[in-house]
């Protein structure tokens, strides 16, 4: 592993199973957990191979596995990918550093018709590190794959470092919204989703 991410340096001991402890619980409540995956099934052919890079809890990936496509989770937290793994069976859920993201050496070596990077995983890396993730994620997509990208535009990743980046990781730029559900984006909006594709 790089260096620590934001998920360690600025969050409380404890954060990780807060974390847990609260999607499980919505979960449990019916709250609706698969916005991300709901766009992301809409971008890409039925059985497609899709890879949520900072999968978290594995509620998204869980979400694209239950309408048919191959997924595979990455997190750098173990508390986290052991939670995925527990709680949504069917996805191949692996601990790495999407810094340093090499999914070849963990028996992985097909490329993925798209990626996600939801759940303000972009906002939580290791400080400086934005680039390379990009760059390491998009690493692992075809030619003519997305990357989706989505997080808060208030938690110090400004929309035009994000483009930047993108830009030096060989991404274009097709869409912006300011929700999972597609409304449209504005330069003041609280969140942005933006879809990238690898050039052919």
């Amino acid at each position: 592993m790089g260096k620590p991410t934001r998920w360690v340096t600025e969050t409380k001991p404890g954060h990780s199973q807060w974390y847990i402890d609260r999607f499980r619980r919505l979960a449990a409540e019916g709250a609706d957990l698969a916005g991300e995956a709901r766009l992301l099934d809409a971008l890409v052919p039925p059985g497609a191979r899709i890879l949520d890079a900072g999968c978290g809890t594995g509620r998204v990936a869980g979400a694209l596995a239950a309408r048919g496509h191959a997924v595979v989770g990455v997190d750098a937290d173990p508390a986290l990918i052991d939670a995925a793994r527990a709680d949504h069976p069917g996805p191949r859920f692996l601990v790495a550093d999407l810094a340093e993201l090499d999914l070849a050496a963990q028996g992985e070596p097909e490329p993925f018709d798209a990626a996600v990077v939801a759940g303000n995983v972009m906002v939580f890396v290791a400080p400086g590190t934005e680039r390379a993730v990009l760059t390491r994620v998009a690493a692992h997509v075809r030619p003519d794959g997305l990357v989706v990208v989505g997080f808060g535009t208030d938690r110090g990743y400004p929309v035009t470092g994000l483009d930047a980046d993108a830009v030096a990781a060989g991404l274009r730029l097709e869409h912006r919204f300011a929700t999972w559900d597609l409304r449209p984006w504005q330069d003041d909006a609280e969140f942005a989703v933006s879809v990238f594709r690898k050039p052919a």
